[in-house]
């Protein structure tokens, strides 16, 4: 008899190489100027199919962990400005966030997960951690732009964390920094009129980080303070 978990597996690992082929030339800052004007084209005369469209390839490629989604969320915002650029962005990235801590689960994140519950030492530590402050975690991981967005999906689905739980804190989470390179997006028709590039590392100035930052310093505080009064025994 097949093993149907394990067919659909290696269709799914079949998969990724051909839509990472398919996308390879679209996903570039090249394409992007060079199909401006008939995206833009496209876009108003068929509004609620090209929003459509944009979110299933921008679930594609998340869901596939393909190279390309800062493109995505830039075209976001040259599409459909700065909002409702920033939800259409949103949602298609906790869609295909989804798709990942999903198929994580369903492929060894329970097992990994059960086996995790049941060791002794450290690792229970952590994860009992981890446990306690679910919520606090989840949006610190999302937060703080130096954890990878892929990483951010396998983690809570390994340790087992609500589906609901997950999509909330992810759509939430990951709202500060879509706003920040959804209005760079919206700001690129001015940039390729310059014949220019965008720079995208305006995430990193003080006055874009130190807020991203501060909402991840509130993200953690009820760690902090929980850690502080089981030392003290409060």
């Amino acid at each position: 008899m097949f093993d149907t978990k394990l067919i659909l597996r290696l269709s799914a690992l079949a998969i990724i190489p051909i839509v990472a082929f398919l996308l390879r030339d679209y996903l570039t800052f090249d394409a992007l100027a060079e199909n401006r004007e008939a995206l833009i084209a496209f876009r108003d005369a068929n509004y609620v199919m090209t929003v459509l469209a944009f979110i299933g390839v921008y679930i594609l490629i998340v869901g596939f962990s393909l190279p390309g989604a800062t493109i995505a969320t830039l075209t976001g915002g040259f599409l459909f400005a700065t909002f409702p650029g920033v939800l259409y962005n949103v949602t298609g990235a906790t869609a295909g966030a989804t798709a990942i801590f999903l198929a994580a689960r369903w492929g060894f994140g329970e097992k990994l997960g059960a086996k995790l519950e049941g060791s002794e030492g450290i690792v229970k530590k952590i994860k009992d951690g981890i446990d306690e402050n679910q919520w606090s975690m989840l949006f610190l991981i999302r937060l703080l732009p130096a954890v990878p967005f892929f990483l951010a999906n396998l983690i809570p689905s390994i340790l087992e964390v609500p589906l609901r739980r997950f999509v909330i804190s992810t759509f939430l989470g990951i709202i500060p920094g879509g706003i920040v390179f959804t209005a760079i997006g919206a700001g690129l028709g001015e940039v390729f009129a310059r014949g220019e590039t965008p720079d995208l590392g305006i995430i990193f100035e003080p006055a874009i980080l130190f807020p991203i930052l501060g909402l991840s310093a509130l993200a953690a505080l009820p760690i902090i303070i929980k850690a502080v009064r089981g030392k003290k025994g409060l």
